[in-house]
């Protein structure tokens, strides 16, 4: 028999002496074949964890993410980000790493987490300032948990997403107005009978993921309320959410709200309806005009006034764009999705979310 580098292992035909050198060789191909098994489980030669590199190269450190366009605060945002891509790139030592410091600095007593931490020379949970919890990053380390539990077959990981989804359920969804709805944080968000809703928080494709899982109806409930809501929207012109919007006796505004805009939130949306359902042509319509009606594609659209951003879409949503047009059938030419160097945070984590997206459809 023949091994690597040309080395012999002579196989006698009969005897003690030749059934212990054959159960040496089994067992040897045993060890082989499970070394390759763990060199595929981590995925380090795919693209995606090629990308993940060198998204972590730039922004990670010591288990945060660093939010490069904002002050390099850290957020459970950006924290739940990483742990997808970790998970996906089967990198499972940053996996470890940011899912600590996410536990150790920001997971308040009731399991949700803090949505911002601001460096400071404590270098810990004192550093955060603002101990609202926001629930697209709460959503996002839960799925990510998740996921990663059926990378490293890890029990411990699914019972800490469940853990989560739990106080998910028992918190932020609410029956209001006839509808399903989540709040986008714990405080904050209801005035009397109105309600402000960040639609681009409805992550449906975690949503599909988590009915799987707990078989509770209201993840269903959720997923159809968002979609009813963005018919709504799409109704009228020009068809686009705002990032922020109350809702009062079901009717969907921009008045009053954080911001009026269609911009840095709300971007997310196409890509979470194509990911789950591409053939959901009705909704991604407004996007697509939107895009396809500019000379110059504007990073945000007051939806009270109509004016444009003066500066132009991010890499980041233009990925987005690309991923829904190949997705729901446009075109047949696959987006070549590529970071670079002078990317912030957020359009680097939208490049890599249009990424992981087409990832998980091949």
């Amino acid at each position: 028999m023949y091994l690597a580098g040309g080395s012999v292992i002579k196989t006698p035909q009969s005897g003690s002496d030749g059934r212990l050198v054959m159960d040496s060789v089994k067992a040897l191909l045993v060890i082989i074949g499970c070394c390759a098994l763990l060199a595929c489980n981590k995925r380090t030669d795919t693209p995606f964890a090629q990308d993940w590199q060198r998204y972590a190269a730039t922004f990670y450190s010591e288990g945060r993410i660093i939010d490069t366009g904002n002050d390099n605060v850290s957020h459970s945002e950006g924290q739940g980000y990483a742990m997808l891509f970790a998970a996906a790139a089967g990198d499972k030592v940053r996996f470890d790493e940011l899912w600590q410091w996410t536990q150790q600095t920001l997971q308040r007593a009731d399991g949700l987490f803090s949505w911002r931490y601001r460096p400071c020379p404590q270098q810990n949970a004192a550093c955060v300032d603002d101990p609202n919890n926001a629930s697209d990053g709460d959503i996002l380390i839960a799925w990510a948990l998740l996921r990663a539990s059926k990378v490293w077959d890890s029990p411990t990981y699914k019972q800490q997403a469940m853990t989560i989804l739990s106080v998910i359920e028992n918190k932020l969804i609410v029956e209001r107005q006839g509808r399903t709805l989540l709040l986008p944080a714990e405080q904050g968000f209801v005035d009397n009978n109105a309600i402000q809703l960040n639609l681009s928080y409805w992550i449906f494709p975690a949503f599909a993921d988590f009915y799987e899982v707990t078989e509770a109806p209201v993840w269903q409930q959720l997923n159809e309320s968002g979609m009813a809501l963005l018919a709504q929207v799409a109704e009228r012109s020009p068809g686009l959410p705002g990032d922020w919007m109350w809702l009062k006796q079901g009717e969907l505004s921009v008045a009053g709200a954080v911001n009026t805009v269609y911009g840095f939130n709300a971007c997310r949306i196409p890509l979470h309806l194509v990911w789950q359902d591409p053939s959901r042509t009705a909704l991604l319509a407004p996007y697509k005009t939107f895009w396809q009606t500019q000379q110059v594609v504007p990073a945000t659209l007051n939806l009270a006034t109509g004016d444009e951003a003066d500066y132009r879409w991010t890499n980041g949503m233009r990925a987005i764009s690309e991923v829904v047009n190949y997705r729901s059938g446009d075109t047949s030419d696959k987006p070549q999705l590529n970071l670079d160097d002078d990317e912030d945070y957020f359009s680097s984590s939208l490049i890599m979310l249009s990424h992981l997206s087409l990832q998980d459809n091949r």
